[in-house]
């Protein structure tokens, strides 16, 4: 599967996995740095598409992922967003961050933070537009946290 039907399936993929709910909305997707960034548009379901911290929306994210992998596609990774949650979410991470490099600056102390790849990719991008501050994330899996901290002089 070349790039351009990869990014058809995933888009099909994901209308479909939506019409499975009841839900009939047009999909919309782009191609980014290799990645297949699917939108789906706010509904009143949004909720149930979403799901808790978003686990529903990576969960589907994931099916579309693996079928991709399994179909040998050029391209597998894909990014879904639901009703823009997940700008959202990065907006909101990143006003934390924010928040969080203040702390460390103010005290010295470093900030350790158990947060998910996404999140702390975000914090990654945040600090390093600080030159004072680094950033690193260390551990595995789920026990895998993002360190704030003083740059060393």
């Amino acid at each position: 599967m070349n790039r351009d039907e990869s990014i058809k399936f995933a888009e099909q993929y994901i209308e479909n996995l939506i019409l499975f709910f009841g839900i009939n909305v047009a999909v919309s997707s782009t191609c980014e740095e290799d990645v297949i960034e699917v939108s789906v548009p706010s509904t009143e379901y949004n909720k149930i598409l979403i799901g808790r911290n978003g686990d529903t929306l990576r969960a589907m994210q994931t099916l579309v992922s693996t079928t991709l992998r399994n179909k040998d596609a050029d391209l597998t990774k894909v990014s879904l967003d639901i009703a823009d949650y997940k700008k959202k979410h990065s907006d909101m991470i990143a006003r934390r961050a924010e928040k969080w490099i203040a702390d460390v600056r103010k005290t010295g102390d470093s900030k350790v933070l158990q947060l998910n790849a996404a999140e702390r990719r975000v914090v990654h991008r945040v600090a390093s537009e600080y030159s004072d501050i680094r950033t690193f994330s260390e551990g595995e899996g789920r026990d895998r946290h993002i360190i704030i901290a003083q740059q060393s002089s």
